[in-house]
């Protein structure tokens, strides 16, 4: 939890940047919404009127402490949860690795905990080795046969179907026939550089 020293004057706080005070009334409401409040019932709960709680949640009405305290109080929330960072662009943005024939593409930003990625096999003439590392893999077939060797044992995945490993067993995971196998493929930080460091790299 962040924590956000305020100004008892103006909530004027420590901290709290102009950008983020204009969006306390948007997350406000948000948090009326998910109580499945209507606007006239929160009021209600705040003891304050319908119309003074509307002007607050459109930006129209300053933000006080002497509002928000009882708003905050009945929706069950801090000061601080009304204080959300501003909005920067969601999407990620790293480069495909291509090893040994496989296109890794990033679906998570560089240095996630847990790795994401969308994994290309191309067809290959013999099983690859077995290896193995800490942790465990979760995958998901998005397209083509995938071929998961676990030890001596020889699984068939194909599309829709999903398969959870410890990677402490021998493993290797390959395309089953003619054609691509394409996957969504979560692991650990061992799974991370196992998948994507080159030999050189």
């Amino acid at each position: 939890m962040r924590i956000v020293q305020v100004d008892l004057r103006n909530w004027q706080g420590v901290g709290v940047v102009a950008g983020e005070l204009d969006r306390v009334g948007a997350t406000l409401r948000a948090y009326r919404h998910s109580r499945g409040w209507t606007l006239e019932e929160l009021a209600a709960r705040a003891q304050m009127s319908p119309s003074t709680l509307s002007r607050l949640e459109s930006g129209k009405r300053q933000a006080s402490l002497d509002l928000l305290v009882p708003l905050t109080r009945q929706l069950g929330i801090g000061l601080d949860d009304l204080v959300t960072p501003e909005v920067t662009d969601p999407r990620v943005r790293r480069p495909a690795v291509h090893r040994s024939g496989m296109v890794i593409v990033p679906l998570a930003p560089e240095g996630a905990p847990i790795g994401t990625y969308k994994i290309t096999y191309p067809p290959v003439a013999e099983v690859p080795e077995l290896r193995v590392h800490a942790g465990y893999e979760w995958l998901y077939v998005l397209s083509g046969k995938l071929r998961l060797m676990l030890g001596d044992t020889e699984t068939i995945l194909v599309l829709g179907e999903a398969a959870e490993f410890d990677t402490r067993i021998p493993h290797s995971l390959s395309a089953a026939g003619p054609r691509p196998a394409q996957i969504i493929s979560i692991f650990n930080d061992d799974g991370v550089r196992m998948h994507t460091h080159t030999a050189e790299g």
